[in-house]
């Protein structure tokens, strides 16, 4: 019943009560980040697979500017990120924006990270339960290592969340999310860290 029904109105709920009390404080930083961006925009839009892998647009703020070499190639991370970039992400503010995903029902508050539409193809079948459920603002992986943790593990974890799922699990994911964000455990600002993409780990070894 919590997985089918009540996950859905408590996240729908605290999204809406959330963002009518820090919808300002998000409007205060996209203005920031609209000029310490240099023209580059405030907000991220990237296409993940959601729940039943239905693709939509997840919405984050923008942390790095698009500056470009000569060649027109852009420059490093660590060389586009700013100093506002590097505060959003370590307080994990850049993930805020997603609030509005709960609210038009593409995420829910807890669940597996939305990751890229190519690594589809690169999961095993137990690994593809991650579509089962709505993907999460934060979820099981994000609080036992987040990028500090192998593919592998990180996949496991979403597995064991889908498997495990229930308002308790969900009650311990959230405290101990807001524990790791207030001691800015196991966060890298500059890249996603781990094995690099997954489709180009994989394709490198037999799964």
């Amino acid at each position: 019943m919590y997985k089918d029904f009540f996950k859905r109105v408590i996240d729908f709920s605290i999204a809406f009560i959330a963002l009518l009390f820090i919808g300002w404080i998000l409007v205060i930083i996209a203005i920031w980040l609209h000029f310490a961006n240099r023209g580059a925009g405030a907000f991220f839009y990237q296409e993940r697979p959601g729940k039943d892998e239905k693709i939509f647009k997840v919405i984050k703020f923008k942390s790095m500017t698009d500056e470009r070499d000569a060649e027109g190639n852009l420059l490093p991370d660590a060389d586009r990120i700013t100093a506002v970039g590097k505060f959003v992400r370590k307080t994990s503010i850049d993930e805020l924006p997603q609030l509005i995903n709960v609210l038009k029902g593409d995420m829910a508050l807890i669940g597996p990270r939305p990751l890229l539409p190519e690594y589809l193809p690169y999961y095993t079948e137990r690994e593809k339960l991650r579509h089962t459920v709505r993907p999460g603002i934060s979820g099981w992986a994000q609080v036992n290592g987040r990028n500090s943790v192998s593919w592998n593990q990180k996949l496991e974890y979403d597995a064991y969340y889908v498997e495990h799922l229930s308002f308790w699990m969900d009650i311990r994911v959230i405290i101990t999310t807001v524990r790791n964000v207030l001691i800015a455990k196991d966060v890298n600002v500059t890249h996603q860290g781990g094995q690099g993409k997954l489709n180009d780990y994989r394709s490198k070894i037999s799964i």
